[in-house]
């Protein structure tokens, strides 16, 4: 048995309406003594619009969604059987390392809408020192996904930005898993295919409307659509695929990209992002990169290496990247086993070429 090659689907429960949160006492009363792990800012914007009152003991993750921060937090709170993660990624999957550890449950309740970690049994998890680590695959996915709107609207625009790249992906990397595949893949993967494309017809129709949404704080169908999309269907396309719906090349440029200190401001779905324009150059597809520039300039992606922060040294770094991206164990190699460092520097030069002729 093998958590990596099983289907994950995702949460037990997703819970996604304005005062979404208000319902976390009732879906809590199964337990005896939850705790919450969240951060500084996200545990503010979680009380700014939650009602009751907070009587959970509270810990605070390190930054750094580690194995040894995850393991530090359970070791204070060796009784806990929930755990109630609130916040982004990061601190969600801090907290799945710690109810994983505990053997809790794990409730998720986000504080911005940036990927798909509410929802999932999977982390991306990192070193102390913030470069990456795995991807973790846990015994269990969430016991109920708690998707405020009123909290979503708090999304800073930059992370909402990251999500809608970090969402993209899911179309662009199971597009190139499954490539020339389409017509042998089992009913499961048919379905994360087509789910994947729904994700990407709706980012490419509404993701513009509901980042002016978020700026008018008006949860509007094109503003909840989005959030669904980034958090739910995105999950799904993993939890139905498997290995097929999960990561391919743009992961592993942005696991390349986190070696570079520079990069660490540069938010993973941002980076993700720019991977995919990597991957799509490295499949010789330089006309779907020209098709979505206009999106990503509207939007706000990346889509070349000064964006991602990559300013001095550039040759010397893109070998760097291209050198992790081109690792057998990383998951490029699952688009051309055949892969090596030179493709992809020559995928990196490609689309900071495409992005000149953009200008």
């Amino acid at each position: 048995m093998n958590l990596m090659q099983e289907l994950r689907p995702g949460a037990n429960r997703y819970i996604s309406e304005a005062g979404a949160a208000q319902n976390l006492p009732a879906i809590l009363a199964p337990f005896k003594q939850p705790i919450v792990v969240t951060g500084t800012k996200s545990f503010a914007a979680f009380k700014a619009h939650y009602a009751d009152t907070i009587t959970w003991p509270i810990f605070h993750y390190d930054g750094s969604a580690s194995d040894e921060n995850g393991a530090a937090i359970a070791a204070q709170a060796p009784t806990a059987d929930a755990v109630i993660g609130i916040g982004g990624g990061r601190v969600l999957d801090t907290a799945k390392v710690v109810a994983e550890v505990l053997g809790a449950a794990f409730i998720s309740v986000p504080t911005l809408a940036s990927n798909c970690a509410p929802f999932t049994p999977i982390g991306a998890i990192y070193h102390p020192d913030h470069t990456f680590k795995r991807v973790a695959y846990f015994t269990q996915a969430p016991y109920a996904t708690v998707v405020d709107w009123d909290i979503m609207l708090t999304t800073p625009q930059a992370y909402f930005v990251a999500g809608i790249g970090d969402t993209l992906a899911k179309w662009y990397e199971m597009e190139g898993l499954t490539r020339g595949r389409e017509n042998q893949l089992p009913a499961f993967t048919r379905l994360s295919r087509a789910t994947a494309k729904v994700i990407l017809e709706t980012l490419q129709s509404e993701a513009k409307d509901a980042l002016d949404a978020l700026a008018a704080g008006d949860a509007t169908p094109a503003f909840t659509d989005t959030v669904d999309t980034i958090i739910g269907l995105a999950g799904d396309v993993g939890g139905f695929g498997g290995a097929d719906g999960r990561q391919a090349g743009a992961h592993a440029i942005h696991n390349g990209l986190s070696y570079l200190p520079e990069t660490h401001d540069v938010l993973h779905g941002s980076k993700v992002a720019y991977g995919i324009l990597v991957q799509l150059a490295y499949t010789g597809d330089a006309d779907e990169i020209r098709q979505l520039q206009p999106f990503y300039a509207t939007i706000g992606l990346p889509n070349n290496l000064t964006a991602v922060n990559m300013t001095e040294d550039v040759a010397a770094k893109a070998k760097t990247v291209a050198a992790w991206a081109a690792k057998p164990e990383e998951s490029f190699s699952l688009i051309d086993p055949a892969i090596t460092p030179a493709k992809v520097e020559a995928a990196m030069q490609l689309v900071e070429k495409l992005a000149a002729e953009a200008k």
